[in-house]
């Protein structure tokens, strides 16, 4: 008689295996009943692999940020250098928060890893989802880093299906299985190209979903995008025109306007928020800037929230996800207790927006990423909300990023950039409106994202219903 596991157990929590069945390794999430049981029906379903479409393959490799005078480079004359969050599961290509390589480097070192018009990039290594596949667009050139590799087809309408593909969720399920080295899972290159292959699916789904999704988030965009717009409005706030001309350039300039700085960009191409309808003050009159005295009369075993730079959403501003840890484990991070406004400082965070104000802390107190601003009111007149809309503002963080200090690539916003900046400062019960609507104009924006997403979903839930049960 063979041992039997008990009905009232998840048999992918505790199930058995034949020795026979083992595959020479022994991860036990290899062998779950639910992904090894899929993966059999899709290789029952497929006839070709994907090193059947595969003409050659390669990785990269990530230059020296120590030495980034000597590799990287701008957008306007350098290479795009693509990581793993350029790439996106509806198969498509995004350059936004792309680096840049400089020619040198894309012909030497990176040589091998050159992307091309209609190539498929597949991630192989790294946390989180396996094997997200997008297509170089057209009239593309580019590289790569370690974490992904460039298969070419010879074929882009190949590339293109073979994206649609892998991007299923029973696909990278199935490549997830394979994957090995525990927090940091890599697929290496014969796993990868052994991943079954279902021909002639219909991915029209898909694609209608995809126009949707995309549709959905350019309405979230241009409600992002009026953010700024509806700030400056209430605050009667209006930026000047940029011009170049010789007559732009050359201005005289008030010793008692000096700031402590030098550098001309800061006085002709930065911004300042002088409200002719309300009270303006220097933002040191009204708020601390890194403030102490956090953890105040509390034991060090007082447990507290931990705020990584990462889980700071940059779009919406807030923080989506926290650890917890103790005062006495705090040491070396910043400090900061419920209701205190976290803003970013070094490049490239404070230019893409990561600021949040601390909410739900554990005890009403945490700490974080050393590279935060801790902002606290000192003056009753100054609604935190309202401090945190202006400072998220775009031509504000474009006026902070002149005023960057520190060697390329760990460049820093000065704390006397925040100190000496104005604000505006409508009454209170004006501060909490304007703040208010803006967060109803982020969820709406929110809102139609998670729309974009659900369609997705949708779509993919019904070709892969389609898949393995029709083909």
């Amino acid at each position: 008689m063979t041992y039997q596991i008990p009905r009232h157990i998840d048999p992918n929590k505790i199930f058995l295996v034949n020795r026979l069945e083992i595959e020479g390794r022994l991860d036990p999430e290899f062998y779950k009943p639910s992904i090894s049981s899929l993966e059999k029906r899709v290789r029952s379903l497929s006839s070709h692999r994907l090193k059947d479409y595969t003409l050659s393959i390669a990785g990269g490799a990530t230059p020296k940020k120590t030495e980034a005078d000597k590799f990287y480079s701008d957008s306007e004359s350098g290479i795009p250098f693509l990581r793993v969050q350029n790439l996106q599961t509806n198969g498509e290509l995004s350059l936004e928060d792309c680096v840049y390589v400089n020619e040198d480097t894309h012909k030497g070192m990176l040589q091998r890893s050159q992307v091309a018009e209609g190539d498929l990039l597949v991630k192989i290594t790294g946390v989180g989802r396996m094997a997200i596949a997008s297509v170089a667009p057209k009239g593309f050139v580019g590289n790569t880093n370690q974490h992904m590799v460039v298969i070419k087809t010879g074929d882009a309408d190949i590339s293109k299906y073979l994206a649609r593909y892998l991007n299923l969720d029973i696909i990278e399920r199935i490549a997830s299985r394979h994957s090995t080295g525990g927090t940091r899972p890599a697929l290496d290159y014969s796993s990868l190209k052994n991943i079954p292959v279902i021909e002639g699916i219909d991915f029209s789904m898909i694609d209608k979903a995809i126009v949707q999704k995309k549709q959905k988030e350019l309405e979230a965009q241009h409600l992002i995008d009026s953010i700024d717009t509806y700030l400056l409005d209430e605050l009667c706030v209006s930026l000047p025109n940029v011009r170049n001309e010789l007559n732009d350039r050359i201005f005289l300039l008030n010793r008692s306007e000096l700031e402590g700085r030098f550098d001309p960009t800061v006085y002709k191409d930065g911004i300042k928020l002088i409200s002719p309808e309300w009270d303006n003050e220097k933002l040191s009159k009204v708020a601390f800037v890194n403030p102490g005295g956090a953890y105040k009369g509390k034991t060090a075993e007082t447990p507290i929230s931990f705020v990584p730079m990462e889980v700071i959403d940059e779009t919406f501003s807030e923080i989506t996800t926290m650890d917890e840890t103790t005062i006495e484990q705090a040491s070396g991070f910043t400090k900061f207790r419920e209701g205190d406004l976290l803003w970013a400082k070094i490049t490239p965070c404070m230019q893409n927006g990561k600021s949040a104000i601390a909410k739900n802390l554990a005890n009403g107190l945490g700490c974080g990423s050393t590279e935060f601003f801790i902002l606290r009111p000192k003056d009753k007149r100054l609604a935190i909300e309202y401090l945190h809309v202006i400072l998220h503002m775009k031509c504000v963080r474009e006026t902070a990023m002149l005023y960057f200090g520190g060697s390329a690539g760990q460049q820093r916003v000065p704390a006397s950039f925040l100190e000496n900046f104005n604000i505006p400062l409508p009454p209170k019960e004006k501060q909490v409106e304007i703040a208010n609507h803006v967060y109803m104009l982020r969820q709406q924006a929110k809102a139609l994202q998670e729309e974009g997403k659900a369609l997705m979903e949708k779509a993919k839930r019904e070709v892969e219903q389609m898949i393995l049960s029709d083909i």
